[in-house]
C-alpha cells in the first residue's frame, strides 16, 4: 500500500494540476456493495478483489428473461371514453378502478438477469502484507495488489473495449505467482463442461409473467499461461506458472427485439481466439487507447485537501464532517466512466442499473423506467462530452417508435406511437404495474427530446432528418390525443398522471403541469425541426396551432408552481418525483430572465418539497439548483449525496444513506442513474447553455473557489475550457466545431478579439429560448415573489468551425 499512498501524496502536492481519479480500499470487497465496476457496454463485472478467493460477478447486456411479446390490451380503446367523461366529473378514483380493470395485460415487463460470477481459489498464499485494491477511471482497470514473502502480486482486471472479453491477468514481481483454481456458479440453472483447455458455461434463460424464455447466455473462459493448464471437471487449474491471463466472453442468441435466432457460442468463441491470440500488453494497449479517447475528453480539477489521501469509503463516510472539495470531482467523473463502461454505440441502452446486477429478482426489474430514470441516465452525454453514449438510447427510442404504433392505436384508437412509463428489452410500449403509476402516455414523448436535444449540440441536420420520423409520430400521437378539457377549455392529455403522485391518495388526472410541458416541447421541437428540413407548412401549423392551446403553467396560493391544474399541492409534500419542474429541467421553460415569477415559484417548490430524498431524486435535485443558479443549496444537496451507505442489509441504521462504498447510488437500493443525475448535475453547476446563452460557471459553490474545467460541451457544437480564480472565470477557450455565432454569459466583464456586447435575441437559433405563456397566477396569492439575480454581461463571438477563441476577465 506504501507506493499507492506515495502516488496520491505526489498528486495532493500538485495540488490543482493533478486529478487523482481512483477508487481505492485496504481490504477486499466483503460484498458486492464494495466491489467494482468494469464494462465494456456488452460485458460488465463486479470485481471484488479477493485474496486466496476472488470472486468476478458477470453481465451480459441482453440476457433478460422472456422472448418477443407486447403488453397492448386488446379492447381498451372502447372506455377510454368513459375513463375521460369521468376524470372531468371528478370521479378519478372510479377512472382508476376502470383503467385497472380494461387498461393492463398482467405484463409488468421482463427483467435483466445475472449471468453468475467466475470464482478463483488461490493456494498458499500466506502472510499477506500491504493489500490495496483500486479502480482506476484513468485506464479504466480494477487492480489488486499485496505482498507475501517481499514478493509483490498483482491482479489487473478490465473489460475490454477493443476485445470483448474480460481480461483477468494474474502475474508478480518475480518468477512465480500462486497456484488457482477456476471454476463457475450461476444462481439460474446452468451447466458447465470443459471444451478442450476452455470452460464453457451455458445458462439458461427464465420464463416471467407468463412469457416464455427465448435466450440463453453462453460463457466462455480460456487461460493463456507459461505453467501448467488442466482443465476437467468443470474446473481449469493452472500451476507452476510465472503469469496467468484469463479471458472470459459471454453473449445470447439476442439479435434484437423481434429476432433471436443468433448464435452465442460462436459469438464467444470468435471472442475468445480474437483476444487470445494477442499479447497481452496489446490487448491491454489496445483497451485503454479506446477508453481513454472517450474519457479524456473532459478533466475537471480543484485544489485537494488532506483527506483526498484517505480511502473511498472513509472519504465518504467523512464528507459531510472534513473539507474534501475533491470527492465531488471523483463521483462527477465516476459517472463519466459508468456511462462509457455501459453505454457504446452498437449496445443496449444502460438500464436501471447500468450492466451491473447480480440478482435473479433485480429490483424493479433493472428495466427502462421512462418517467425519468432512464432519461436521466443520458443527461450527462452531451455535456460532458460523450455523445456516441448517447446512441443505444436513440435506437431504442427508434424500436419504441415501431412497437408504440400499435400500442397508440388498441388503447387509445391515436395516431402516431406511444410508450408509458416502463420498458424493455423487448421494447414493449403498453402500461405496467397499476394505474396510478403505468397510465402515463408520455415515455415516448419525454425520450424524444433526447434526440431535439443532441440536434442542439451537434448542428447534426443528418441525424435530424433520419429521426425525424420519431419526433413526428410522438408529435401525432398528441394530435390525436389530446382533447378540449370541459372546465378550462384548453388541450389536455387524459388520462394521466403525474409520475407516481397524486392529490389524496389517487394520481389518475388531466392535463398535469408536467404532461402540459412535455407537450409544448414534443409540439414545438417537433415544429422547429419540420421548418429546418422543409416538411408541409400545414403540418407546422398544426403543431403550432395545438401548442397554443395547452394549459400555461400556473403559480399557486404558497407561490408554489402547480402540478395539477387544481391548486392542490401541500406544501409540506416530500414526494420524490418533483415532476411538474420538468420545465426547469432538462427542459428550458423555466427562465429566471424570461419570467422571474414562474422562475421563483419553482423555488419555492423545491424549498417545500425539500433536500433529502431517494438517491436520483437527489441528482435530479442538484440539477435544478444548479438551473436556479444557487451553487451553495445545490453543494447542500451533493453533500446529501455523499453519505454513506454501507450496504442494502443495514438500511434502517442508515437512514439517509445514498452513495455505497463503491460510489454506486442508492436509491436505496442501487440504481444508477443517481450517479448519471450527479454528473450532469456538477456540469449543469459549471456551464448552461439552455437559456438563450453559454453561462459560464452559473452556479460555483463558495467551496471551490478556484478551479479548471475542460472539454465540456454547450449547445451550437462548442467545446468549452474554463479556469476561475476567488470564484471568479479568469480564462475562457473557446473551441467551434461547428462555426456560428455563440452568446456568453458571465458574473465578470469579459474582453477577447471579436467579442461584442450582446443586444437582442441570440442570432444562433440553436440557442432559441421557449416561447412559453405567461403563469396564471392564483386570486389568492396577493404578492408574487420575484428571486434575486446576480447581474450579467453578455457576449457575441462570430467563431469559424476548428477553431479556438481565447477570452479573459476584464
Amino acid at each position: 500500500m506504501r507506493f499507492f499512498l506515495v502516488f496520491v501524496l505526489i498528486s495532493l502536492v500538485n495540488g490543482i494540476g493533478a486529478e487523482n481519479l481512483r477508487l481505492w480500499y485496504s481490504n477486499p470487497a466483503k460484498n458486492w456493495w464494495e466491489a467494482l465496476p468494469v464494462g465494456n457496454s456488452h460485458i460488465g463485472a463486479m470485481v471484488y478483489g479477493g485474496i486466496d478467493h476472488e470472486e468476478i460477478q458477470l453481465n451480459e447486456e441482453t440476457f433478460w428473461s422472456g422472448s418477443p411479446y407486447n403488453n397492448d390490451k386488446s379492447g381498451a380503446s372502447r372506455y377510454l371514453g368513459d375513463v375521460r367523461e369521468l376524470i372531468f366529473q371528478g370521479r378519478n378514483a372510479e377512472a382508476r378502478k376502470l383503467l385497472d380493470e380494461n387498461f393492463f395485460t398482467g405484463n409488468h415487463g421482463m427483467r435483466y438477469l445475472t449471468l453468475g460470477s467466475l470464482l478463483i481459489d488461490f493456494s498458499g498464499v500466506d502472510n499477506v502484507k500491504n493489500y490495496y485494491r483500486e479502480l482506476n477511471l484513468d485506464d479504466a482497470t480494477a487492480v489488486t495488489g499485496f505482498t507475501v514473502d517481499g514478493i509483490k502480486y498483482k491482479r489487473t482486471v478490465f473489460s475490454s473495449f477493443s476485445g470483448n472479453v474480460v481480461v483477468i491477468d494474474i502475474h508478480s514481481d518475480s518468477n512465480k505467482i500462486h497456484d488457482f483454481e477456476l471454476k463457475y456458479t450461476c444462481p439460474l440453472a446452468f451447466a458447465v463442461d470443459n471444451v478442450g483447455k476452455d470452460l464453457i458455461v451455458k445458462c439458461s434463460g427464465v420464463e416471467h409473467e407468463g412469457v416464455k424464455p427465448a435466450l440463453d447466455a453462453v460463457v466462455g473462459i480460456r487461460v493463456i499461461t507459461d505453467g501448467k493448464s488442466t482443465s476437467e471437471k468443470g474446473k481449469i487449474r493452472v500451476s507452476d506458472a510465472s503469469r496467468a491471463t484469463v479471458y472470459v466472453s459471454a453473449a445470447t442468441n439476442f439479435v434484437n427485439y423481434k429476432d433471436v435466432s443468433g448464435d452465442a457460442m460462436n459469438k464467444v468463441i470468435a471472442f475468445l481466439d480474437e483476444s487470445s491470440s494477442k499479447e497481452y500488453a496489446t490487448l491491454l494497449s489496445e483497451h485503454v487507447d479506446k477508453y481513454k479517447e472517450q474519457f479524456d475528453r473532459v478533466t475537471f480539477t480543484l485544489p485537494a485537501s488532506a483527506q483526498a489521501v484517505k480511502e473511498t469509503d472513509v472519504r465518504i463516510t467523512e464528507f459531510g464532517k472534513k473539507d474534501d472539495p475533491t470527492l465531488p470531482v471523483l463521483l462527477f467523473q465516476y459517472g463519466r466512466y459508468l456511462l462509457i463502461s455501459s453505454s457504446q454505440p452498437g449496445s443496449q441502452p444502460a438500464n436501471l442499473q447500468g450492466i451491473w446486477n447480480k440478482e435473479v429478482y433485480a429490483p424493479w426489474d433493472s428495466k427502462y423506467t421512462i418517467n425519468i430514470n432512464a432519461e436521466m441516465n443520458y443527461w450527462p452525454a452531451e455535456v460532458t462530452n460523450l455523445a456516441e453514449t448517447h446512441y443505444p438510447l436513440f435506437e431504442m427510442i427508434k424500436d419504441l417508435s415501431e412497437t408504440g404504433r400499435k400500442t397508440a392505436k388498441t388503447l387509445y384508437g391515436a395516431n402516431g406511437w406511444v410508450a408509458h412509463h416502463n420498458t424493455d428489452i423487448w421494447r414493449i410500449a403498453g402500461p405496467v404495474d397499476f394505474a396510478d403509476a403505468g397510465v402515463w402516455p408520455n415515455g415516448g414523448a419525454w425520450l424524444t427530446q433526447h434526440l431535439w436535444q443532441h440536434y442542439l449540440f451537434t448542428g447534426d441536420k443528418d441525424f435530424l432528418r433520419d429521426y425525424y420520423p420519431v419526433m413526428k409520430g410522438a408529435a401525432d400521437f398528441l394530435l390525436s390525443f389530446l382533447v378540449k378539457h370541459p372546465d378550462y377549455g384548453w388541450m389536455v392529455t387524459v388520462p394521466s398522471v403525474s409520475p407516481e403522485h397524486g392529490p389524496g391518495g389517487v394520481s389518475i388526472t388531466a392535463g398535469c403541469t408536467m404532461d402540459n410541458q412535455i407537450a409544448f416541447d414534443v409540439l414545438e421541437n417537433t415544429r422547429q425541426a419540420a421548418e429546418i428540413l422543409g416538411e408541409s407548412g400545414d403540418y407546422i401549423d398544426s403543431l403550432k396551432n395545438m401548442a397554443a392551446m395547452l394549459p400555461p403553467m400556473k403559480i399557486g396560493r404558497y407561490n408554489q408552481l402547480q402540478e395539477w391544474l387544481e391548486d392542490v399541492d401541500d406544501p409540506n409534500d416530500k414526494h420524490r418525483h418533483i415532476s411538474h419542474l420538468y420545465g426547469l429541467y432538462p427542459s428550458n421553460q423555466i427562465s429566471p430572465y424570461a419570467d422571474p415569477f414562474l422562475f421563483q415559484s419553482a423555488k419555492n417548490t423545491l424549498l417545500q418539497r425539500g433536500d433529502m430524498a431517494t438517491g436520483w431524486s437527489i441528482g435530479w435535485k442538484i440539477n435544478f439548483w444548479a438551473r436556479m443558479l444557487d451553487g451553495n443549496h445545490a453543494y447542500r444537496i451533493i453533500k446529501n449525496m455523499l453519505n454513506i451507505l454501507p450496504n442494502d442489509n443495514v438500511v434502517k441504521d442508515y437512514p439517509e444513506g445514498r452513495t455505497y462504498p463503491n460510489m454506486f447510488d442508492a436509491h436505496p437500493p442501487f440504481q444508477i442513474d443517481g450517479n448519471f443525475g450527479f454528473t450532469a448535475g456538477i456540469a449543469e453547476m459549471l456551464l448552461q447553455s439552455h437559456d438563450g446563452a453559454v453561462h459560464i460557471l452559473p452556479a460555483l459553490p463558495d467551496e471551490w473557489q478556484e478551479g479548471k474545467v475542460t472539454g465540456l460541451v454547450a449547445r451550437g457544437g462548442f467545446e468549452i475550457d474554463m479556469e476561475w480564480k476567488q470564484g471568479n472565470v479568469e480564462k475562457i477557450v473557446v473551441h467551434s466545431r461547428i462555426g456560428g455565432t455563440i452568446r456568453l454569459r458571465s458574473y465578470v466583464p469579459l474582453e477577447g478579439k471579436g467579442l461584442k456586447k450582446a443586444k437582442g435575441e441570440c442570432p444562433n437559433s440553436l440557442y432559441a429560448r421557449a416561447d412559453v405563456r405567461k403563469p396564471v397566477i392564483s386570486e389568492e396569492l396577493t404578492s408574487p415573489e420575484k428571486p434575486e439575480l446576480r447581474n450579467v454581461y453578455e457576449y457575441d463571438l462570430k467563431t469559424v468551425a476548428g477553431k479556438d477563441y481565447v477570452i479573459t476577465n476584464k
